[in-house]
């Protein structure tokens, strides 16, 4: 800490209760009364010093009534000195030549109470304001000291602002943060290339794998972490000023082009401090506005520890200018804490605005969501769920509704449509889905955890499952067990709305064990079974179909061409093609002529017959329910499989 030296005689003041006197030879013959405090000092040393003091010194006038009896005391009122009865003392001091010491915590005090004053030098070269201005140009030269300057302007703030004493710190302290940011950023970015680079040389040698450097990203990871180690550094700093002057000193930064990163990463750790809310399991009554930056933090400022527990008016304003404060920049703020802002923005009331703007900014960037914070208590007057389902209706219709949703970054490729209709469910997805692909497996697992809920009614939940298009979900098994769970806690549901509520399933893209499980859900209608059951030994037929076409293929020579099955003209899907096509590939560099084991031939066979029987017993349970015959038919031509099935079957039984 900048510190100054001032005055060069020794001690002479003494604080007797709330008394200073100054012990000179010489008789105290003024008073100078500043709040509670009482200073019996000498008129000479004032007069050459201050000019507020030599006016009023010449301009008192004894009162009448004392009849004299002040002994010529002159007593004087000095109650709305910038910095009280602190900033005197010190005043006084100088005036006296006492030695006294300037520092990062009382200049600032000290200059205001000097203009008050009017301790130029026009009544004595080198006066206190000239002294103070020089040291405090040494202050704001120095980042923890700028801090503390801008700290204590809070006592003085009309002063300070008249002086532009806060502009000058602000200022100050934007430009030594902006080009800490700037540096550290060019030294992430420099660290990132290296890393790229080692990435691609370790591909060329043959060594890397996958694109993913050598240690499995950790190099990435550690310079991430010295990057925001060297980024984040002032964050704690200024998290101990007022939110006006945060206010400011953000949108000095900004001005100064700050990057929209770093200011959120101080807006977060500033709204962290003042909004213990943000926490799960944190209250004000057990909550420390210093608790959470470890040992090493810094000590809790007078006027943060004089405010334990901000009343809900003073919080609700300060979540409002926080959540205006965020930059408009997509992902510079974290989901999960815009998703603690959302919650405490609804235990607070916030205003409308001010909850829409978050929702916005959470279904923005919903895909970065865990599925803990997105299970948003029902807040409300009339409490129907346990769960607030309409927020997260709305967060998701913004997400799909962004630049990033449906209809401008995510359209339904033709070849997933294709691939899905007849062979198994594909496991990946283009990488212009995954931001959608990742939000479905989301509302997945959201819609799986408010199942349980017997207030949750069913039009709710299929509307918000139905609000991610079929071609985002790669498999359904997530929401079949969703859709299950529902159905185990809501067991009075009719036929109807069962079968309704079973639209949201594709049978085609469950996974083998859901398919097994759905085959013996009693919970499901049985249309579904059925349909669960058809697909899954259509499935079958078709891998069977393709494992012969390749089989065949191999024997006659493994030259690439397609070769008609003897037994008829199977209908094997594109995919399934490309897979033969490659095996049959693979084979023929090995050695030709190699067949499938008997044994796993075997096995399918079998697996195909108790299908069948399955499928068959189905079909007539149906019939003796008076279900009609045509609506099996239908279900087939619908798909567009009973032809093709035909076709299969004489080839399948010829094998």
């Amino acid at each position: 800490m900048a510190t100054m030296k001032l005055g060069s005689k020794p001690e002479i003041f003494v604080l007797e209760g709330l008394t200073w006197r100054c012990m000179t030879e010489l008789e105290s013959d003024v008073v100078v009364e500043v709040g509670e405090m009482s200073f019996y000092l000498h008129k000479f040393p004032l007069l050459s010093r201050s000019g507020v003091l030599q006016r009023m010194i010449s301009e008192y006038q004894a009162p009448q009534e004392d009849g004299g009896g002040g002994g010529g005391m002159c007593t004087l009122q000095l109650d709305d000195i910038p910095g009280g009865a602190k900033a005197f003392e010190l005043a006084a001091r100088f005036c006296y030549d006492v030695k006294i010491e300037l520092n990062a915590h009382n200049v600032v005090c000290l200059r205001c109470a000097a203009e008050y004053l009017r301790m130029t030098d026009d009544y004595a070269e080198g006066n206190l304001i000239t002294q103070a201005e020089s040291f405090l140009a040494d202050v704001l030269a120095n980042w923890k000291d700028s801090i503390k300057a801008l700290e204590t302007c809070e006592g003085v703030l009309p002063t300070a602002e008249d002086l532009h004493i806060v502009s000058r710190c602000i200022t100050a302290l934007a430009s030594k943060a902006c080009a800490s940011d700037a540096a550290a950023a060019a030294s992430a970015s420099a660290v990132a290339v290296a890393a790229k680079n080692a990435s691609y040389d370790a591909l060329w040698n043959g060594i890397g794998s996958g694109g993913t450097p050598r240690g499995g990203g950790g190099g990435g990871a550690a310079g991430a972490a010295a990057g925001c180690s060297g980024m984040d550094w002032w964050y704690e700093d200024v998290s101990f000023l007022s939110l006006p002057m945060f206010k400011r000193l953000i949108q000095a930064m900004e001005g100064k082009g700050m990057r929209p990163e770093s200011i959120a990463g101080a807006i977060m750790f500033y709204a962290g401090r003042f909004l213990p809310g943000l926490k799960r399991n944190t209250s004000f009554s057990n909550a420390s506005f210093g608790g959470d930056c470890g040992a090493g933090s810094r000590s809790i400022t007078p006027r943060a520890a004089n405010v334990s527990a901000p009343s809900e008016g003073d919080q609700r304003y300060f979540l409002e200018e926080i959540v205006a404060l965020l930059p408009a920049k997509k992902g510079v703020a974290s989901t999960r804490f815009l998703l603690g802002m959302l919650r405490t923005a609804m235990l607070l009331h916030a205003s409308p605005l001010c909850r829409e703007n978050l929702e916005r900014r959470i279904g923005a960037q919903l895909e970065d969501a865990c599925l803990d914070d997105l299970l948003v208590p029902n807040l409300g007057y009339t409490v129907e769920t346990l769960y607030d389902i309409d927020c997260v209706q709305r967060i998701l219709d913004y997400f799909m509704s962004s630049t990033d949703g449906l209809g401008t970054g995510y359209t339904s490729p033709a070849v997933v449509e294709e691939g899905s209709q007849l062979g198994a469910p594909h496991a990946g997805s283009p990488s212009s889905l995954s931001p959608i692909t990742m939000v479905a497996k989301l509302m997945d697992g959201y819609l799986a955890e408010v199942a349980p809920d017997t207030n949750l009614k069913l039009p709710k939940f299929q509307a918000l499952a139905a609000v991610v298009p079929d071609y985002a979900r790669p498999v359904d098994d997530g929401i079949y067990r969703a859709m299950d769970i529902y159905l185990k806690s809501h067991p009075w549901l009719s036929e109807s709305e069962r079968e309704q509520l079973c639209r949201l399933m594709n049978c085609q893209k469950l996974s083998l064990e859901a398919c097994t499980h759905a085959a013996q859900n009693e919970r499901l209608p049985l249309r579904v079974v059925v349909q669960v059951l058809f697909f899954e030994q259509l499935r079958l037929r078709t891998s069977i179909a393709g494992w012969f076409f390749v089989s065949g293929n191999a024997a006659a020579g493994g030259d690439g061409a397609p070769q008609p099955h003897p037994g008829g003209s199977a209908i094997v899907p594109k995919g399934a093609a490309a897979a033969g096509q490659s095996d049959a590939d693979a084979e023929a560099d090995e050695g030709k002529g190699k067949e499938l084991p008997a044994e796993a031939i075997t096995d399918v066979k079998a697996r195909v017959s108790e299908l069948e029987k399955e499928c068959m017993s189905m079909k007539q349970e149906i019939r003796r329910l008076g279900k009609p015959r045509r609506s099996w038919s239908l279900l087939t031509r619908k798909c567009g499989f009973g032809t093709k099935v035909q076709q299969a079957q004489p080839t399948m039984s010829g094998k």
